[in-house]
């Protein structure tokens, strides 16, 4: 077979003609179609790593928050704590204060019940104490006891306190006449001498009525107005007897 020099350069033309249109009309628009195809793939792994590195940052910012949001609710859950021991502390205190109140209410109401109780006792041992002495004394009432209670009552007026000689001068100044009360009948003798000391005590004349009452016992007693000045034993014995009502125990 002989090598025709014609056909080898045809042959050679047909395939650079073939190479100048694949390269012209389909390499480079394939290079070019390939390039933007690697320009897009590039910008979407950059956003990619955009988006990658925003989140991560978000994730960051989310971490970071739920850090402070974890801080914040174990800050307000210490303070709340805090609020709940000073207000239970104090609700404690006040609770405190209202029981030892009432202790000492409780206290006061049992010393005052007590008081009252024993106040009771006393006013009745004194009663009972009086008509027990008023039995007594009127087993050994006689004109002679009578007699030295009234002398003892003539000195008792020879040495009246100040105080009480200017309430008999003032009762003096309104009246008229001076009641005095006594068991047995005085005698004469005794009705002048002790009118005399209460007219000279008096500073004025006044006259004197003499009464008798049984239930004095013995001794006088001698009003003037409102002014009494009692000097027997049944009034003695009625002291006595008040005397818890006078002193109360409160």
């Amino acid at each position: 077979m002989e090598l025709s020099w014609t056909t080898f350069f045809f042959e050679i033309l047909n395939f650079l003609v073939l190479v100048w249109i694949l390269k012209t009309f389909l390499y480079k628009p394939v290079l070019r179609v390939l390039e933007n195809r690697k320009k897009t793939i590039d910008g979407s792994l950059a956003e990619a790593q955009n988006l990658k590195q925003q989140a991560s940052e978000l994730e960051q910012t989310f971490h970071s928050r739920l850090d402070n949001w974890a801080q914040e609710k174990q800050q307000l859950y210490d303070q709340l704590q805090q609020e709940i021991q000073t207000e239970r502390a104090q609700k404690i205190e006040l609770l405190d204060k209202e029981i030892q109140e009432k202790r000492e209410q409780a206290t006061i109401i049992e010393q005052r019940l007590q008081a009252k109780k024993t106040e009771s006792e006393l006013q009745k041992a004194h009663e009972q104490g009086a008509r027990f002495a008023s039995r007594l004394l009127s087993s050994v009432a006689s004109p002679e006891l009578e007699n030295q209670l009234f002398n003892v009552l003539l000195n008792k007026l020879d040495r009246l306190p100040d105080d009480t000689l200017n309430a008999l001068i003032s009762a003096c100044g309104s009246i008229d006449q001076i009641t005095i009360t006594s068991v047995y009948p005085l005698t004469e003798q005794q009705q002048q001498l002790i009118a005399n000391k209460l007219t000279s005590l008096c500073d004025k004349t006044i006259g004197v009525n003499f009464e008798q009452d049984p239930e004095l016992l013995s001794g006088l007693r001698i009003c003037i107005g409102a002014w009494v000045l009692r000097f027997n034993l049944q009034d003695e014995l009625i002291s006595y007897s008040e005397l818890g009502h006078d002193n109360p125990i409160r």
